[in-house]
């Protein structure tokens, strides 16, 4: 059964990969992007790019008057610093818009959201690794803080208005289209500097470790939330821990280079370790993380050496 779903953010990485698999899957797709990070070129051919920002009455008319069902909402202010810098514009941001949208979408067609949510930022310094969804949330940035409203404001909704509500905690996120620059994933930041012959810089001891899981498996686990009824909160990781030091050396070997890393000063405030149980987005949803590291750092390299920008 085909639906007009809206996917905010959907000129940038995550989702207009989502995107591009719900045109395949023959759903009406609007995307809603103010592209200040994300490229048109991104967006399929088949879906409506608005270009607008999720706070402005322009999004959430739109919702109302194009007959949204479903809104996979990947729009939101994601660099940890600056949450921290600006609390006000993150909160802004990330509540502000979610909050336009539900509110003219409940009016309308909108019967479920799926919201891109975090698995590191939310559970802040663990207990136990990996964490389930009932690990203690203790977020240590405003970021952390603004995306555990959300979660909180999707129950209110659902509860109050029976808008059905899967909030997908993400690990760190990989793959083909990853903006190197800004606010970026160290996957990309690596390969655009052994692409430019540049030395990457490894902060601190290489020791830290991060839940690497694969573009295409966070698209699968979008989808398989569509018409999922009632609330639920679901971890998108591989539960497996990797560190900086063991990323590098696999994305050196991807691309067969022979440059070295040089360590730089840690991150102040940086996360030791962290990694999340996709236990629960099993039983839920059907959906096993199966893409291994070897095989996605091979296919984010191959896609970032065919696409390099000089």
């Amino acid at each position: 059964m085909s639906h007009v779903i809206c996917v905010t953010g959907g000129a940038g990485f995550i989702g207009s990969h989502v995107a591009d698999a719900l045109v395949a899957a023959g759903h009406r797709v609007l995307i809603l992007d103010d592209l200040s990070s994300g490229r048109k070129e991104n967006v399929p051919a088949a879906a409506d790019l608005r270009v607008c920002d999720i706070r402005e009455p322009q999004a959430a008319r739109l919702l109302v008057e194009e007959g949204v069902e479903i809104l996979v909402h990947h729009a939101a202010q994601m660099d940890v610093r600056r949450s921290v810098a600006d609390p006000r514009f993150d909160a802004d941001v990330n509540l502000g818009g979610l909050l336009n949208l539900l509110e003219a979408g409940r009016r309308g067609a909108l019967r479920q959201i799926v919201l891109a949510s975090t698995g590191g930022a939310i559970y802040g310094d663990q207990d136990e690794y990996p964490a389930s969804e009932d690990h203690l949330q203790r977020p240590l940035s405003p970021y952390g803080v603004s995306k555990l409203a959300g979660e909180r404001y999707l129950y209110f909704y659902s509860r109050e208005y029976g808008l059905h509500a899967t909030c997908l905690r993400y690990a760190n996120v990989y793959g083909p289209r990853q903006n190197p620059h800004g606010e970026a994933g160290v996957v990309a930041i690596f390969l655009d500097r052994l692409l430019r012959g540049q030395q990457p810089t490894i902060h601190g001891d290489g020791l830290q470790t991060r839940d690497y899981v694969y573009v295409g498996d966070v698209v699968r686990a979008n989808l398989a939330a569509l018409g999922r009824e009632g609330f639920v909160v679901c971890n998108v990781g591989t539960g497996i821990e990797t560190d900086v030091n063991t990323l590098f050396e696999g994305l050196r070997a991807a691309l067969g280079s022979d440059l070295e890393a040089v360590h730089g000063p840690p991150m102040p405030g940086e996360q030791r370790r962290s990694c999340i149980s996709a236990a629960r987005l099993e039983h839920e949803l059907g959906v096993r993380i199966t893409t291994t590291l070897e095989e996605g750092l091979r296919l984010t390299a191959d896609w970032f050496a065919k696409n390099a920008r000089g």
